[in-house]
This record gives structure tokens, sequence and C-alpha cells, in this order.
């Protein structure tokens, strides 16, 4: 699952987001991958089973950020 890189929403944001929906991401990691996002205009937030990849990319959709379509595995 790739989060995209946007004008419109902050670091802050992006790392708040992936650490309240993300399992196992930290906001200090959430912060990395922002920069990531950031600094490479996208980042791999997430690789598992179809089903809770499509949940959580709707909570990231849902928050604002900015998703690459979900690759059917």
């Amino acid at each position: 699952m790739i989060v995209r890189n946007d004008d419109h929403n902050t670091f802050e944001h992006v790392a708040r987001t992936l650490a309240r929906f993300i399992p196992g991401i930290t906001l200090a990691r959430g912060h990395e991958i922002a920069n990531v996002i950031h600094s490479s205009g996208q980042a791999i937030v997430f690789t598992g089973m179809q089903e809770p990849a499509e949940h959580y990319w709707e909570q990231l959709k849902g928050a604002g950020l900015t998703m690459a379509p979900l690759e059917q595995g």
C-alpha cells in the first residue's frame, strides 16, 4: 500500500495518521515515513493480506492522505 506526496498534508498529519491506523507504526516511524514520502514522492506503508490492506487504505484515504491505487494480489 503506497502513500503519495501531495501539497496539502503536513508531515505531522501524515505521521499521526499512519501511527493511528497502521499497526506497528509509531509516531516516530510515521515521521520517518513522512520524510520518505516528501523526498521521494511516495512510500510503501503496508504490505500484507488484501483484506486488511483495503481496510487501512480506506482509513488513510478517509483521513485525507493521497493514496496510490491498491494492487490486486
